[in-house]
């Protein structure tokens, strides 16, 4: 089952449980097991014990930042890029350095709309800091560079890679806070 087939049913229980409607929440909950499972065990190649706590962690991130879910954007786009950086953020725990484009086949599972609407949006962000801090985060955070590979990169120390990505995403995080549009 894709998500995108039912997004329209999945985005009316996920308006009802932002009405305040918890059984809507709940069920919407439930509806995301099937695809989010489909989707972690294609990528994982049947570890059942990492797709389940995949499962469960986008699960609770789409609970905990379900404030933060336009409702003019399909649900599926949504809870997918969630799921891929869940998936990211475990190929970082266990060693692996995995950019972004490292997961072609995610290209299917929305938009190439919402991606690039996504993308830009993060540009036009990261254009409102410094220009290290910038290229630090692209580097860390966008592209999947261990600290030490971004300083080899960007032809500073490792510290230095350190404090530019923690003021720049203190930075981000103040624009983003301010509203920043």
């Amino acid at each position: 089952m894709r998500m995108r087939h039912d997004d329209d049913r999945l985005r009316a229980l996920m308006l009802a449980g932002l009405a305040g409607d918890g059984t809507a929440h709940a069920a919407l909950l439930r509806a995301l097991l099937t695809p989010l499972r489909s989707f972690f065990r294609r990528r994982l190649g049947g570890r059942d014990d990492d797709v389940e706590d995949l499962v469960q962690e986008t699960l609770i991130a789409v609970h905990q930042r379900r404030a933060t879910y336009d409702p003019a954007r399909p649900l599926g786009a949504w809870v997918y890029a969630i799921a891929r950086y869940k998936l990211i953020d475990r190929y970082r725990r266990s060693g692996r350095t995995t950019a972004l484009d490292d997961l072609p086949e995610l290209a299917d599972e929305f938009a190439f709309d919402e991606a690039s609407d996504a993308r830009s949006d993060v540009d036009r962000l990261l254009d409102t800091i410094p220009e290290k801090q910038a290229a630090v985060l692209r580097a860390t955070r966008l592209e999947g560079l261990s600290t030490a590979e971004a300083a080899e990169r960007l032809g500073i120390g490792e510290s230095d890679v350190k404090v530019s990505a923690h003021r720049g995403l203190k930075a981000l995080a103040a624009r983003v806070k301010d509203g920043w549009r």
